[in-house]
C-alpha cells in the first residue's frame, strides 16, 4: 500500500500512455484532474488486489468514445461520481474500490481522480496490460465476465444503466450512447468480487507505469537518451524498430472512434527505411519496409526522440521523430481466444499474429 504523490501521479500518466500504444486518451487532461483533486482531497491510496476483502465490490470507471475530442469536450467532474452512484443504486452495494480500465492516457488517470475525492482505494491493476479500442476488448471477457450492468453519463448530467445480452453488444450500444452525448461519455463498467479481478486482470499494472515514468522523467541521469531508451526496453522487454520522421498523417472521426495512417520515414539508424502505422483510437499494425513488424495485441507505441516521450495519436504532427517501439503485451492475450478477440484480424487485416519478439528477430 502506499499513496500517491503528485509526483508518482505525473510518472504514472507517462507510462500509462507508453502502454497505451497511441490511445487512452489525453493523459495531460487527465493528468491535471487527478493532481487537482489530489490537491483538494488528499492522496489516493494504492493496494494491491490481495489487500482488500475479497467479496469486496470493485468497478473500473473510464471515458469511452473518440479521443481527439477530449482535447475539445472537457469533462465537468462530476461525471464520474454521477456513473458510480447510477451503479451503486442499481446494484444496491457499496462500490470499495476503483482500478483504470486499461493502461493509457486519461483512462488510467480518472481512477486515481475518483479515488482522490472518494476516499476508496485504488487497485494495482487493468483488464487489458495496455489501451485497446473496444469494450470487450478486456481479459474480463476471457475469463467469462460481463461489462453490465454498466452506466453511462454525460458532463451534462444525462446517464443511462445498460443491461445486454453480451459485451459485443454492450460495446455497440453504449458506443452510440457516447456519440449522442458528444462522441465521449464516462462509463462504470465490468462490476465485479476482488477474487474475479484477482484472476482475471493484468496485475501490477499501475506500478509498472510509475517505473516506465520515472525513466522518462529521469533521462538527464543517463549518459544519452539511448541510453535511457535501452532501460525502458529493458523493463518492458520492448524492441526499438526503427528511428522516424513523421512525413504523413491521414486520420478521420467517425462511429466514436479516430481512425488513421502514419507514414514514416527513417533517419540515424534506420536511413533510407520507410514504415505506416494504422490505427483505431489505438496502433493496430506497423509495417516496416512494406512488411508487417508489429500487430495487435502487442504494443506499438511512439516515443519523441529527444525527451521519451510517449506521443500520443492525437498530438502526432508532421515532421515529429520518434522511436518507433514494440512492446509485448500480456500473456492473457497470447491465447486462442485472446487474438481471436484483439488480433490483427479482428480489425479485417488479412494477418496472423505473431508475438512481437519473433517478429525483431526475423527482421534484425
Amino acid at each position: 500500500m502506499k499513496y500517491l504523490s503528485i509526483e508518482n501521479i505525473k510518472n504514472i500518466s507517462i507510462g500509462a500512455a507508453m502502454l497505451g500504444a497511441g490511445g487512452g486518451g489525453n493523459p495531460f487532461i487527465g493528468e491535471l484532474m487527478a493532481i487537482n483533486a489530489t490537491r483538494k482531497y488528499g492522496k489516493a491510496k494504492l493496494i494491491s488486489v490481495d489487500e482488500i476483502d475479497s467479496e469486496a465490490l470493485v468497478v473500473p470507471i473510464s471515458v469511452m468514445g473518440a479521443p481527439s475530442v477530449q482535447l475539445e469536450k472537457f469533462p465537468s467532474g462530476k461525471e464520474f461520481i454521477k456513473a458510480f452512484n447510477l451503479l451503486e443504486s442499481h446494484l444496491h452495494q457499496k462500490i470499495k474500490a476503483t482500478f483504470p480500465i486499461e493502461a493509457g492516457g486519461v483512462n488510467s488517470m480518472i481512477p486515481i481522480m475518483v479515488a482522490a475525492k472518494t476516499g476508496i482505494p485504488l487497485i494495482d491493476a487493468d483488464s487489458m496490460g495496455r489501451a485497446l479500442p473496444e469494450l470487450q476488448m478486456s481479459t474480463f471477457t476471457l475469463y467469462g465476465h460481463t461489462a453490465t450492468p454498466m452506466s453511462v453519463v454525460d458532463e451534462k448530467g444525462n446517464g443511462a444503466l445498460l443491461e445486454t445480452i453480451d459485451n459485443y453488444w454492450t460495446e455497440r450500444i453504449a458506443r452510440s450512447i457516447a456519440v449522442k452525448m458528444g462522441a465521449t461519455a464516462t462509463v462504470a463498467s465490468y462490476p465485479l468480487h476482488a477474487k474475479d479481478l484477482s484472476k482475471a486482470g493484468i496485475l501490477g499494472v499501475v506500478s509498472l507505469c510509475e517505473k516506465i515514468g520515472e525513466i522518462v522523467s529521469n533521462i538527464n541521469n543517463f549518459l544519452t537518451v539511448k541510453d535511457a531508451l535501452n532501460h525502458l526496453l529493458e523493463l518492458t522487454k520492448g524492441f526499438c524498430f526503427m528511428e522516424a520522421k513523421i512525413v504523413d498523417i491521414n486520420h478521420e472521426t467517425k462511429a466514436g472512434f479516430n481512425f488513421g495512417t502514419v507514414k514514416l520515414e527513417g533517419f540515424e539508424s534506420s536511413k533510407g527505411e520507410k514504415g505506416e502505422v494504422d490505427f483505431q483510437n489505438e496502433n493496430i499494425v506497423f509495417k516496416l519496409n512494406d512488411f508487417v513488424a508489429i500487430t495487435a495485441p502487442d504494443i506499438i507505441t511512439f516515443l519523441d526522440v529527444e525527451s521519451l516521450n510517449p506521443v500520443t495519436n492525437e498530438e502526432l504532427k508532421y515532421g515529429k521523430r520518434v522511436f518507433v517501439i514494440g512492446i509485448p503485451c500480456s500473456d492473457k492475450w497470447r491465447t486462442k481466444d485472446g487474438i481471436k478477440l484483439v488480433g490483427p484480424r479482428y480489425f479485417h487485416y488479412d494477418i496472423d499474429y505473431q508475438p512481437v519478439e519473433k517478429r525483431f528477430k526475423e527482421f534484425k
